[in-house]
């Protein structure tokens, strides 16, 4: 109108009708509506018609979840690739797809699900075989500080046996107790030694130290016995022989020779004399 001012006409709410239509419509066709079947489920999505098969798996994704490289899109028994447009394919509104998994993913995945219980697998074996070689380490260094305390008691006995030793080569007289408890403390550490669980260097420690405790043993029993015989030597001892054991007159019998006359004593003195 004239001064500028806008008038309505009578074909505007017609136009206003229109442009709610086309609203909907953009460059790639108009919107319309797809059924989807996967599985047990029913999904409508509402895309361009226009578009091709590969968008319409991006859509198929977001409601889906299935990854659109996984997916094989079959309409009217055939499937579909992605670059043909729906338009071709001759999908239109209230059109119905099938959607399946394709078997190749399902194996790859497999394959995946296979590597990664591998990898979980190998985690854990790993896992295990740091918890036990904690623990052997830890078992190990018990069983060294074991001998090395066994050790150390049997330190102090050798010295005690040694002392032993030294006496009773001097000709002292020990008592016999004092055997008999030095032997008792050795038995116990055999015994200690005997109770520890090693393997490794330090089941050698352990052979090395029962070795050594049945050693300063074997020593004790030999001083023992030239501490209750001290005269008791084979490289010093000699039988004392009288001089009538010689005669067969007197061989056998407690009584003794007669008296030889004294002009026989030199005779008597030699043989003695060539006895010792």
């Amino acid at each position: 109108m004239p001064g500028g001012m806008l008038v309505r006409g009578d074909g505007d709410d017609n136009n206003l009708h229109h442009n709610h239509e086309t609203a909907g419509t953009s460059s790639a066709g108009p919107m319309i509506k797809i059924d989807v079947a996967y599985g047990s489920a029913q999904h409508q999505l509402f895309v361009p018609s226009h578009s091709t098969v590969g968008e319409l798996k991006k859509q198929i994704a977001e409601q889906t979840g299935l990854e659109p490289e996984k997916q094989r899109v079959l309409f009217r028994g055939k499937e579909k690739e992605d670059d043909v447009h729906l338009s071709s394919a001759g999908m239109k509104d209230k059109s119905k797809i099938l959607v399946l998994e394709n078997p190749t993913s399902k194996v790859k995945k497999v394959e995946e699900m296979a590597n990664i219980q591998e990898k979980v697998e190998e985690s854990i074996a790993r896992e295990e075989s740091k918890v036990e070689e904690i623990k052997e380490t830890e078992e190990m260094s018990k069983a060294f500080t074991a001998v090395a305390r066994v050790r150390k008691e049997v330190d102090k006995l050798s010295e005690r046996v040694a002392a032993i030793e030294v006496a009773v080569n001097s000709g002292t007289k020990i008592a016999a107790e004092e055997f008999d408890v030095s032997a008792e403390l050795l038995m116990r550490e055999l015994l200690k030694l005997d109770g520890i669980e090693a393997e490794g260097e330090a089941k050698l420690q352990r052979k090395a130290e029962v070795r050594r405790v049945q050693g300063f043993h074997e020593t004790l029993d030999k001083l023992k016995a030239r501490n209750s015989n001290p005269f008791h030597d084979s490289n010093k001892a000699a039988s004392v022989t009288t001089k009538w054991e010689t005669f067969d007159s007197g061989m056998g019998s407690s009584t003794a020779p007669p008296p030889q006359p004294m002009s026989s004593s030199t005779k008597v003195t030699e043989e003695w004399e060539k006895f010792d």
